[in-house]
């Protein structure tokens, strides 16, 4: 017999659904948390600019759209300079871009990123020029300028002994966007609001439309409209002023959502996460030279109730082990007799996508 200590998952496995209890799995989360009122779109913003004062690990020769770009930039600042003759190994072609909130007021600052676009070696010690983000329409909504924060760095100018930590021609500049337009609200909610999930469920949408109504006691004031959004009816003794306590109380308000039945399975880095719904119809297992054995259904106590675990001696011919496993109502027998079995993660996703494959897993197999 073999101790249940050799019987141990080898690797990184993540089971979120053994983190908690099952009473865990199904605790209240404030609506503030699940959606948000619709009050207009949340809009991207993107132009293409300048950073200028890298120390020699700008774009080389070959990228000719930045010189043009320094050239145009200084004939803007009455400058009279031919791209030739702006060929300076101090400046790197970028591209800005940011998300503008409908929320946003003129003159408030949000954070802005960039990326090279050209052959750049290192951003790092640059600031951006002055650059205009347009949105889809064209107009233009933001004005971007300032020191950019790579987090990372990169010694010795990409070389043979150079030292990067990071990524170098990629970063961000906080509080570097000014809002100088702003984006269209939905002005007209004197009399509806709409509500957004972030994750669409028809069951969620239900309960929280039935939450509201519990909560201000009014039958109808909440209505699903679809597994993405709930419609809310404004009471009149909360029009005008006092819509923004309206949704304040919207907002404080908690259901238990209804979550999927879903494994999500990298095959990258061997990680496997699986939800506390997740069930599994009787099957028969095999996986290599371990053999487990579990009379009737699979029990709490995976070792307790009779449950032998061998090894069997490896042969010319391998003898391939299997164990049968009752009618599991959530995933976690599963886990405990897989890793009774001594399954790498790896293994495990095998094992998985074959009882997806089966019809045996009673849930969305979602692989990245």
């Amino acid at each position: 017999m073999i101790s249940c200590n050799y019987y141990k998952v080898i690797g990184f496995l993540v089971l979120c659904c053994l983190a908690v209890s099952p009473c865990q799995a199904n605790v209240p989360v404030r609506i503030k948390d699940m959606a948000k009122v619709q009050m207009g779109a949340e809009i991207s913003l993107t132009g293409v600019g300048l950073v200028i004062g890298l120390e020699g690990t700008g774009d080389g020769r070959r990228a000719e759209f930045t010189f043009q770009m320094l050239s145009n930039y200084l004939a803007h600042m009455k400058v009279a300079v031919s791209p030739d003759q702006a060929r300076v190994n101090n400046i790197a072609g970028v591209n800005v871009r940011t998300k503008l909130s409908p929320f946003a007021r003129k003159s408030s600052k949000i954070d802005v990123y960039i990326e090279s676009i050209g052959d750049a070696s290192s951003l790092q010690g640059g600031s951006l020029v002055r650059t205009y983000l347009e949105g889809p329409d064209k107009k233009i909504y933001v004005l971007a300028e300032g020191a950019v924060s790579i987090g990372g760095f990169n010694l010795g100018g990409g070389g043979a002994g150079s030292v990067q930590k990071n990524h170098t021609v990629a970063g961000r500049i906080p509080n570097g966007g000014q809002v100088i337009e702003e984006v269209e609200k939905l002005e007209d909610l004197e009399n509806d609001l709409i509500l957004m999930l972030y994750e669409a469920d028809w069951t969620t949408a239900s309960r929280v439309a039935h939450a509201i109504d519990l909560f201000f006691g009014e039958r109808g004031l909440a209505t699903a409209s679809d597994p993405h959004s709930v419609s809310i009816k404004v009471p009149p003794y909360f029009e005008g002023g006092d819509l923004v306590e309206f949704i304040a109380d919207i907002e404080k308000i908690k259901v238990v959502p209804d979550l999927p039945a879903r494994v999500v399975v990298n095959e990258k880095t061997g990680t496997v996460v699986v939800g506390d719904n997740v069930s599994v119809s009787a099957v028969a297992l095999s996986h290599g030279s371990l053999k487990l054995k579990i009379p009737g259904e699979a029990s709490t106590d995976l070792f307790g109730g009779g449950a032998e675990v061998e090894e069997e001696p490896d042969h010319l011919h391998p003898i391939i082990n299997s164990f049968n496993v009752g009618a599991m109502p959530t995933v976690r027998e599963l886990v405990r007799s897989l890793n009774a079995l001594g399954v790498t993660p790896r293994d495990m996703i095998s094992i998985l996508q074959a009882l997806k494959t089966l019809g045996a897993l009673r849930a969305e197999l979602i692989i990245q």
